[in-house]
């Protein structure tokens, strides 16, 4: 599903009743209009996809993946958060905050493992970047099952399992260059603006990438 901007008829009962009040609608909970959303009401879909998009882009920059899109991978945390509106229980006890970041981490990583198997890459696994204030702070490596429960993801747990050093081994096996062009990469910076800021032309940020791929599907291999 597309998440641009669409023509839409709004119900006469629905609380975002011409485009000059969408806005309005900012004032309503999550779970609000999840309920609008669930009884068709499009604006509401728009709004809370307008208060995740952020989370979402977010997201799916902490994940660097083998032979994966950043694009691909926005649009597949677009669709768990679509999903999570759709299939939203209020009657449990969690919010929708916390059950919409779990079905968009969760969409994001089981596309890419099913993409893994599709193009037969001996990598079924993802490195999750995490950041603080200063930038990068660790690296981890975890596993993940797609066959877990379908109808409660907000009881899923995105296993951390087997911190491992990952970023020791990576240390060792990418070069100096190498490890930077990634560090400008996984910021979400394009190859020309990487380009610019290391003084290379974008051939060589390019053949860069590609060496660091092959570099850490071996390292994870292992």
């Amino acid at each position: 599903m597309q998440f641009g901007r669409r023509i839409r008829t709004v119900p006469e009962n629905s609380l975002f009743q011409t485009d000059s009040e969408n806005r309005e609608g900012s004032h309503l909970s999550d779970e609000e209009l999840v309920l609008l959303a669930k009884n068709g009401d499009t604006t509401a879909i728009e709004l809370l996809v307008n208060r995740y998009k952020n989370f979402v882009r977010a997201r799916s920059k902490s994940y660097f993946l083998v032979g994966a899109d950043r694009e691909d991978l926005i649009q597949e945390g677009m669709i768990g958060l679509y999903k999570a509106i759709l299939s939203f229980n209020a009657s449990r006890n969690v919010s929708f905050k916390t059950f919409a970041e779990l079905c968009v981490t969760r969409h994001i990583i089981s596309a890419v493992k099913m993409s893994t198997r599709q193009k037969h890459m001996p990598l079924n696994s993802y490195i999750s970047l995490n950041k603080t204030d200063t930038g990068m702070d660790y690296i981890e490596y975890s596993g993940y099952s797609v066959e877990k429960s379908e109808s409660n993801p907000e009881q899923i747990m995105i296993e951390k399992e087997d911190i491992i050093g990952i970023e020791g081994q990576i240390d060792k096996a990418l070069s100096a260059f190498e490890a930077e062009v990634l560090m400008y990469y996984l910021s979400g910076m394009s190859y020309g603006r990487i380009a610019v800021c290391m003084n290379r032309d974008v051939k060589s940020v390019d053949n860069a990438l590609q060496r660091i791929k092959r570099k850490l599907e071996k390292v994870l291999s292992r």
